[in-house]
């Protein structure tokens, strides 16, 4: 059942959002113990929430777009009073006073926020196996990582455990986990969505964005979150677009882009795919185009010098003075380095060290300034790119879910698996993930769909259209 269709029954009674948080729990129950998708879950708040909807309706009140619908929330956007980790041990047990934008207007809508997922810490990894709190699993295969860093919330959706999920993407960490487990995942243009209460790993970068399993859920969950926020200096003085209205109109007269470098090193499955998509679109009336553009491909060099640089800044506030834990010592000098050391995973202390040393005295041009150009090339790319075509497709991943420990020798490998997302983040554009098949092995593929600023709404067209077509 659809996220509309449930909230309409809730609303009708011809359900009662009690009875649909008790079927998340019991779904959770069954599941979760296996994949652990999962950080914090309170059963009687997700019950009392629900009761509160079921309460409004009997008084005769409206209580929003996504009456008792569940949604579950990365463990890095704050929510009052609900431990948020970030899958950190610097900050276990925290809890924030506050809720994050995101959070106040899932509760406007009159949804049910079940828990906080798993993520790499910080947001920091591409398979959620840099959690301090164990590994999330593929909800397809469990030998397999669900992807990162937002694998807990993909993986959630994946094993149908809630419907719909919110995560954070940097450089491609909802649609590359979307990808692995077969749903939908979305990354908003840069600025639609309100970073309010999101824990920052690299401003500039981090967007937040819906899971779902349709893409018409997608849609829905966009639309409630996204639009300006005035407690967010990067938020957009614009409306929520409208993804809605004309999300069936299909693909008929689009340009849709073909960019080789975007299949660059693709395993053969995942390029079938990815050709068997291009096929359906061009067969559905859309005009293919090939654009070659080498330049995309510095992205992946150029976003693990940005990102890094901006996490040693925002990552500095975790001292053991202000907030999150404390490990005492001699001194407020080497307090802060045992805390900070015991505090801190392997990951997140590599990108802190790799982004202080960008950004130290005599290596700050070569390295952060010379990033920062390659960044306004692939923006200038874009753009060159956007003048010929509506849209692009290509491949979300290079391959399919990988083994546990299959990477984690060599960070290069791991940080390659996002080398298709990454060029929309340092543009500040839209993506979609949409789930298009599966490989040998039954593990789902995902193909990208890639649009100028603020162009979701022939996104989410071309998504649906894909969606139909998936049987291909």
């Amino acid at each position: 059942m659809s996220i509309v269709a449930t909230a309409e029954s809730v609303r009708t009674k011809q359900t009662r959002a009690v009875v649909v948080a008790d079927e998340t729990l019991a779904a959770i129950e069954a599941r979760d113990g296996d994949i652990h998708a999962f950080l914090h879950l309170d059963a009687e708040s997700i019950r009392a929430q629900a009761r509160g909807i079921d309460s409004q309706i009997d008084a005769g009140q409206h209580p929003g777009r996504l009456a008792g619908v569940p949604v579950a929330i990365k463990d890095n956007l704050c929510q009052r009073g609900v431990p948020t980790t970030c899958a950190s041990k610097i900050l276990e047990g925290w809890k924030p006073p506050y809720d994050a934008t995101v959070i106040t207007r899932l509760r406007e809508a009159g949804a049910v926020l079940v828990g906080k997922t798993n993520l790499d810490e910080f947001a920091m990894g591409s398979s959620t196996e840099n959690s301090a709190f164990g590994a999330t699993k593929n909800p397809v295969d469990p030998s397999r990582v669900p992807g990162g860093s937002s694998g807990g919330s993909a993986a959630a959706v994946g094993a149908d455990m809630v419907p719909v999920s919110l995560g954070s993407d940097t450089g491609g960490s909802i649609r590359q986990p979307a990808a692995f487990c077969g749903v939908v995942g979305l990354k908003p243009t840069y600025g639609t969505v309100s970073r309010y209460g999101l824990i920052a790993f690299a401003s500039s970068l981090d967007q937040v964005g819906p899971f779902a399993r349709s893409v018409d859920d997608a849609g829905v969950l966009f639309e409630v979150i996204a639009g300006h926020d005035p407690m967010d200096s990067t938020s957009l003085a614009i409306s929520a677009p409208d993804v809605m209205t004309d999300i069936d109109g299909g693909v008929a007269g689009l340009r849709i882009g073909i960019i080789p470098e975007l299949m660059d090193g693709s395993s053969d499955e995942v390029r079938a795919r990815v050709v068997a998509a291009q096929d359906a679109l061009r067969e559905a009336g859309a005009t293919l185009v090939s654009l070659p553009a080498p330049e995309l491909l510095l992205g992946l060099a150029a976003y693990y010098l940005i990102a890094p640089a901006e996490a040693s800044s925002n990552l500095a506030r975790y001292d053991g003075v202000r907030y999150g834990n404390r490990v005492d010592g001699a001194d407020v000098s080497a307090m802060m380095i045992a805390t900070r050391t015991a505090g801190f995973g392997d990951e997140v202390k590599r990108r802190i060290m790799l982004g202080t040393y960008a950004l130290s005295a005599g290596y700050y041009d070569a390295y952060y300034g010379q990033a920062q150009k390659v960044r306004t090339l692939i923006i200038e790319t874009f753009h060159r790119i956007y003048q010929s075509c509506d849209l692009i497709v290509g491949a979300t991943t290079p391959t399919t879910a990988f083994e546990f420990g299959s990477k984690t020798a060599d960070p290069m490998s791991m940080y390659y698996s996002d080398i298709f997302t990454i060029p929309s983040n340092l543009a500040g554009h839209p993506a979609i993930s949409v789930p298009f098949g599966t490989g040998e092995a039954g593990l789902p593929i995902g193909v990208q769909l890639l649009g100028p600023a603020l162009s979701e709404p022939t996104l989410f067209r071309a998504a649906k259209f894909l969606e139909t077509e998936v049987g291909r």
